[in-house]
């Protein structure tokens, strides 16, 4: 009958609408996922675990710690005591044992935290404030923002296509969010307070 017709062909209307937004879906989910793992790949590549990730000191060296990877500077580690001289031009920049501070004529900076983290990492982050970051090496990607300071190659970041930034900040973002709350840099003058005499 018509009747039954048109309740099949509904349900058969019905159903394809759940197959083509379900396989949306799952395309959207592999194409995350490869976004994730390129990005991961492109991370480790780079070696962006050398700065900002914490360390456990061992006899063999540093080793990132696997509780906080990408977290930045812990942020209840106190500066370690450094040579005055690494805050003149043309003398050696100094680093800490587990590499997350680094003092040199621009005072002392601080690995940031990276992970999705919504007050103290990249949480609040957009794509694109990600990407005008490392484009334009200012903090939040703002023309008045601070300064991304050395050793953060970010020039070097920012030659980068859109795609390979992209699939960072997604592998960032897929991280477990660690609330660390990085201090902030110091210019020369309060760098030089907490320098060895």
């Amino acid at each position: 009958s018509a009747t039954l017709i048109l309740v099949l062909t509904s349900c058969h209307t019905n159903a394809s609408k759940e197959d083509t937004s379900d396989n949306i879906m799952q395309v959207r989910d592999q194409e995350e996922e490869s976004a994730v793992m390129r990005g991961k790949y492109l991370v480790n590549a780079a070696g962006c675990n050398d700065c900002h990730s914490p360390k456990i000191l061992t006899p063999q060296g540093p080793v990132v710690d696997s509780t906080k990877v990408l977290s930045g500077h812990p942020a209840a580690m106190p500066t370690a005591p450094f040579d005055g001289d690494a805050l003149k031009p043309g003398h050696w920049m100094q680093m800490a044992p587990d590499m997350t501070t680094y003092v040199g004529p621009w005072g002392v900076s601080y690995a940031a935290n990276l992970t999705p983290d919504s007050t103290t990492g990249l949480g609040a982050w957009t794509e694109d404030v990600f990407i005008k970051t490392l484009r334009t090496g200012r903090h939040l990607g703002q023309e008045h923002g601070r300064q991304i300071l050395p050793p953060m190659p970010w020039q070097e970041f920012g030659k980068m296509n859109d795609n390979d930034l992209k699939a960072i900040y997604t592998y960032l973002q897929s991280l477990p969010p660690v609330n660390n709350k990085v201090p902030v840099p110091l210019a020369p003058d309060e760098a030089a307070k907490l320098a060895k005499r």
